[in-house]
């Protein structure tokens, strides 16, 4: 007749109620959770650790967590018998992050790669640092301003400061154009000009004017001259939207 050999088993539970004291080496199993422990013949149940070799189960004392280079911060650890932790801080994009989200204040604020904005309220100036912007509906825009003021002597209009300008002639005025956008782009600006015929304007020698011809201001009024590129200020082409306007 064969030898059986059983191994004492119950759930956790009854383990737990019971608290018995296992003999030198009998082992004992909770049937639901499927963990081992051996008695030593004096430790009751609930005292014995679980076994941890050759796929038994031990007892984890301590937990903690650590953020490393993902750009993620913990709190709480090490956790020892129950608690939390917390992680704070945006997931870096190389370890598989979206980059920052949302932001208030002020600095610059990093996206991932092609995110998907929706509904999103803008309260401080964006720079776009000449990178496309693609299938976009406009409206309620406007553009910034460059009041010049007084034009006499040596003026510079630089598109950094907006593509809207304004200026009075005062006196003679040589006038140079800054900083347009990429030479595969078109770029342009409107002048409004006031009084500009009373005095000497020189214009940019790459200003390009129908039959190569500068306009006649008004001496007292306004004008409103606009000039554009296409090859990143090597031409402009000059042109009147309106002259002697009210």
């Amino acid at each position: 007749m064969a030898d059986m050999i059983q191994i004492r088993r119950d759930t956790a539970a009854n383990w737990t109620s019971v608290n018995p004291v296992l003999a030198q080496g009998e082992l004992g199993i909770e049937t639901d959770t499927l963990k081992i422990k051996a008695g030593n013949g004096t430790t009751v149940w609930n005292s014995l650790g679980y076994l941890i070799d050759t796929g038994g189960y031990g007892t984890v004392t301590s937990v903690g967590l650590v953020g490393g280079s993902t750009g993620l911060t913990t709190t709480g650890g090490p956790i020892t018998t129950s608690g939390n932790i917390t992680l704070t801080g945006t997931l870096a994009v190389a370890n598989g992050g979206t980059g920052v989200t949302t932001k208030t204040g002020t600095g610059a604020v990093v996206l991932g790669t092609a995110p998907t904005i929706t509904g999103m309220t803008l309260a401080g100036e964006i720079t776009g640092a000449d990178q496309t912007v693609s299938a976009i509906n406009l409206k309620d825009y406007g553009e910034i301003t460059n009041a010049i003021g007084n034009a006499t002597g040596a003026k510079t209009i630089d598109l950094t400061l907006g593509n809207s300008v304004t200026a009075t002639t005062t006196g003679a005025t040589t006038w140079t154009f800054s900083n347009p956008t990429a030479s595969d782009e078109l770029c342009g600006f409107s002048l409004k000009l006031v009084n500009g015929g009373s005095a000497t304007q020189t214009w940019p020698t790459t200003v390009d004017w129908p039959a190569a011809t500068a306009p006649t201001l008004t001496a007292s009024g306004t004008d409103v001259l606009v000039f554009i590129t296409c090859d990143g200020g090597t031409t402009w082409y000059g042109f009147t939207a309106g002259l002697a306007l009210a």
